[in-house]
């Protein structure tokens, strides 16, 4: 599933093709994605102007100028593409490819959005377990979909003193405990495991007993690594493509994830051990984290 850096990458390809400019028009391929689509879909988001575009967590949210948002998510293979109208040009920072001919009609295109930007962009999941929702962007924070959600680890409400509040006294190991989107909101496994390594602390170390001293240089590890993954377009190990279509290129600077036996590239001369925590791969160096 994409993680955060995944996301925002593919809000930041969006943005200068979505935001500031109307949906002039929108097609639904199919009557659902993991869930139906809502109730008149395409009459409530078409001819609408996007006067924002966001990210919570892992959602993309789009907030229109009818008074509700556009709720996004890509599910574990979904991918938005923007393609210019006529011909490849440059729209804000960003240059779109040309659509090709039947851009919009494959197999899994389940969703076109048209804009005055102007250009085309396509929803395509072939696993089909992303979703669009509409909610009331005044009640948006409400919603069953991010109620009780954490702080963004970007923001600069996550610091050492919100972690040491969020992990006290938990008997889960940290790895678990950073997975928890009621903790911190957006990490998943890639970039939980590559903090913890910047950070020197073993995923199997009890939440609770991590030290407000270890607990600062992890935060900043989390900040740095997220940073950089979104510099980097992010990682693209099968699913994921920026909306330019390129992939990410986060994965070639990968630290431990997806390097088990592989010698460690911190300071010693170990390597890195992979186990299992809550049906997840941890990757991790024995040596380097304590």
């Amino acid at each position: 599933m994409p993680e955060l850096p995944e996301v925002e990458t593919v809000r930041l390809g969006l943005a200068p093709a979505m935001e500031g400019h109307v949906l002039t028009d929108v097609e639904t391929r199919r009557g659902d994605l993991r869930l139906p689509f809502p109730a008149h879909f395409v009459a409530r988001t078409k001819g609408r102007r996007v006067t924002r575009l966001w990210r919570r967590a892992k959602y993309l949210l789009a907030d229109l100028d009818s008074g509700e948002t556009l709720v996004i998510h890509l599910g574990m293979s979904g991918r938005m593409s923007v393609f210019a109208h006529g011909k490849q040009r440059r729209i804000g920072s960003y240059v779109y490819d040309k659509a090709p001919d039947g851009a919009g009609q494959g197999k899994h295109d389940h969703v076109v959005f048209e804009t005055d930007a102007p250009a085309r962009i396509i929803f395509n999941d072939h696993r089909r377990f992303g979703l669009m929702a509409l909610v009331e962007t005044a009640h948006l924070e409400q919603d069953k979909m991010f109620a009780g959600l954490g702080v963004e680890p970007l923001s600069n409400v996550f610091d050492t003193a919100h972690l040491v509040k969020m992990l006290g006294g938990k008997k889960t190991p940290i790895k678990s405990a950073l997975l928890d989107q009621r903790v911190v909101a957006g990490l998943g496994n890639i970039y939980v495991c590559e903090a913890l390594f910047r950070a020197g602390i073993s995923p199997k170390r009890l939440a609770g007993s991590v030290s407000r001293d270890r607990l600062k240089p992890l935060v900043a590890a989390i900040k740095k690594v997220l940073k950089d993954a979104i510099a980097a377009g992010g990682s693209t190990l099968r699913d994921h493509a920026q909306a330019t279509g390129d992939p990410g290129s986060f994965q070639h600077h990968f630290l431990v994830y997806g390097r088990e036996g592989l010698p460690c590239k911190g300071k010693c001369p170990g390597t890195v051990k992979r186990i299992v925590q809550a049906g997840r791969s941890t990757f991790y160096c024995p040596k380097c984290q304590s």
